[in-house]
């Protein structure tokens, strides 16, 4: 009875499970952690882990800095490889320019040593003791 539902393009997946089978999220766990805390809406409505997915619904994922607009385009409960996770999904023009613009910003931010993290290293205490003067 079941696989007749299935035949008939009903067929549904929670989206913690279908965001790491389209591996978008390394294990389920960090999966159903993003759609807890609102990284992953659902038809443009924050949603629970359970939430089930069907073909056809837009999400909108943030991972980090970047926003990913994809449209559900298959259904996986098992995880595979990346070409075939890569035909689950087709992300929106729109949300591919705009994460490709903001990789470029990055990039150049980080070429031009404008964003520093992390302690000194010995060269840089050896200009701040210098400057100070202690």
């Amino acid at each position: 009875m079941s696989s007749s539902a299935n035949d008939s393009g009903t067929e549904r997946l929670r989206i913690d499970k279908w965001l790491w089978a389209a591996r978008f999220f390394k294990t389920r766990s960090l999966a159903a952690e993003a759609v807890e805390g609102g990284k992953a809406h659902l038809n443009g409505v924050r949603v629970k882990p359970a939430k089930a997915v069907s073909i056809g619904d837009t999400l909108e994922i943030r991972i980090g800095p970047f926003q990913f607009i994809v449209v559900v385009c298959g259904l996986s409960p098992r995880r595979g490889p990346a070409s075939e996770a890569a035909k689950l999904y087709q992300e929106t023009e729109e949300s591919r320019s705009a994460r490709e613009a903001l990789a470029a910003q990055l990039k150049v931010e980080a070429v031009h040593g404008e964003v520093r993290q992390g302690r000194p290293t010995k060269r840089d205490r050896r200009h701040i003791v210098r400057f100070t003067g202690s």
